[in-house]
């Protein structure tokens, strides 16, 4: 029998969904699978506990063969246990699912479950409308011929109503955290942590940190914002984000957050997903332009965030004593202990930045290009915005106004701000 992999499963079954002979692949593969294929198959197909995201495929073999960079050093809540025979234990209570055991694990008895096969049948029919929200770190992801315009023309022909960059929704969030940052900093040793972008990182200060959850800042993810934001505008449309980050596929579970969001796919995956179809991006015509600020489209890399939000603190609270002096950490490792110092006391800065991996999102486990290209990338693609901050771009105003905030500082309004804010 054939040893079929995770990913070929997947992307076998992606493509007899689409020729509308999925129960036919399925039995296929079991035909010619190892003892593993039902377990993959089970995975890639979406199930599995809904509100989980990791899960354990069993193997004959038990024992788990790696060594110390393995998948219990990489678990930031200890959730990856052993027994005595050495079988790999996920303790539930306690996992987050943010998949970094997926991404070290060496022989994939650690998956993250796919959720795009089911929603298949949905963007062929296109009786609802779905939209796809792609993280701003997708910029040469696919390819140097891959423009945003492209992807979209890409996406549209998998079925999508259409494309929007998350990075519009920085935008909108960036005033928010500047707005946090200008009541809460009032004089020298007041800090925030921002709660924006990482998942990880959040999950870290709530479940970790617990001390200083007071300092992190209410707004939602842009992944959220952005969901939210749709489906406010079009009641009745379905959302996919597409990201490098398996952690997001947890993220968009969460009780308080989970309308935002439908379906998470990665990098990773959608390139599986455009291979089993047969689209070749590089050789699609362009579709319409995207309007998102420098500020928005930086946020992929570390420290984005930081220089967004000061940017945009600058433009609009010139005459404010205190500035945005950041300090950003980047990594499980690096950010605990940027973590610790301020638990201990050892305040260096008064915003703090935090993200789960290398690089930031570019260097997320579901990447398709190394970190340093991928910053060198997002940086050139934030320099060819028209606009530095979110404060003087007009489409993401224009936005702001079709979503019922005629200022800015309507953001900071409790009851017209809801959608882009949660309790931590």
């Amino acid at each position: 029998m054939t040893n079929l992999s995770y990913d070929q499963i997947f992307k076998d079954l992606v493509k007899s969904a689409y020729d509308g002979k999925l129960d036919e692949g399925i039995e296929k593969i079991k035909q010619q699978g190892d003892e593993r294929a039902n377990e993959y198959i089970y995975y890639a197909t979406g199930g599995g506990d809904p509100d989980r995201v990791v899960f354990k495929v069993k193997d004959s073999r038990h024992n788990c063969s790696c060594q110390a960079e393995g998948c219990q050093v990489s678990c930031l809540m200890g959730a990856i246990e052993k027994d005595e025979q050495g079988n790999v234990m996920i303790n539930s209570k306690i996992c987050s699912d943010c998949g970094e055991c997926v991404a070290v694990c060496q022989h994939s008895y650690l998956v993250d479950k796919k959720e795009f096969i089911p929603l298949i049948e949905v963007l062929k029919n296109r009786k609802v409308p779905v939209y796809a929200i792609i993280a701003p770190a997708f910029i040469g992801q696919f390819g140097s011929e891959v423009t945003p315009g492209r992807m979209r023309a890409a996406l549209k022909m998998l079925g999508f109503y259409g494309m929007l960059e998350v990075a519009l929704f920085a935008d909108i969030l960036t005033f928010r955290e500047a707005l946090e940052f200008d009541a809460h900093v009032q004089k020298e040793g007041d800090f925030v942590l921002t709660s924006m972008c990482c998942p990880i990182w959040v999950s870290m200060v709530k479940k970790v940190y617990t001390r200083l959850a007071s300092h992190i800042t209410p707004s939602v993810s842009p992944m959220v914002a952005c969901g939210r934001g749709v489906k406010k505008l079009h009641p009745d449309a379905r959302v996919v984000f597409i990201g490098p980050c398996i952690a997001k596929k947890a993220e968009a579970k969460e009780s308080d957050i989970r309308d935002a969001v439908d379906v998470v796919i990665t990098f990773k995956e959608l390139k599986q997903i455009f291979e089993a179809v047969g689209i070749n991006l590089a050789q699609l015509e362009e579709d319409e332009k995207e309007h998102s600020s420098t500020g928005g489209r930086i946020y992929a890399r570390t420290g984005g965030v930081s220089q967004s939000v000061s940017d945009a603190l600058k433009r609009i609270r010139p005459e404010k004593k205190i500035q945005i002096k950041a300090v950003q950490a980047h990594g499980v490792k690096e950010s605990r202990q940027m973590l610790q110092d301020a638990l201990d006391g050892r305040i260096t800065a008064n915003f703090y930045e935090g993200m789960g991996c290398i690089g930031g999102c570019v260097g997320g486990p579901h990447a398709l290009i190394d970190p340093g290209q991928g910053t060198e990338l997002v940086n050139r693609y934030g320099e060819e915005a028209a606009s530095l901050t979110a404060a003087d771009n007009i489409y993401v105003l224009e936005l702001l106004k079709s979503l019922g905030f005629a200022e800015i500082e309507d953001l900071f309004d409790e009851e017209k701000a809801k959608i882009f804010s949660r309790s931590l």
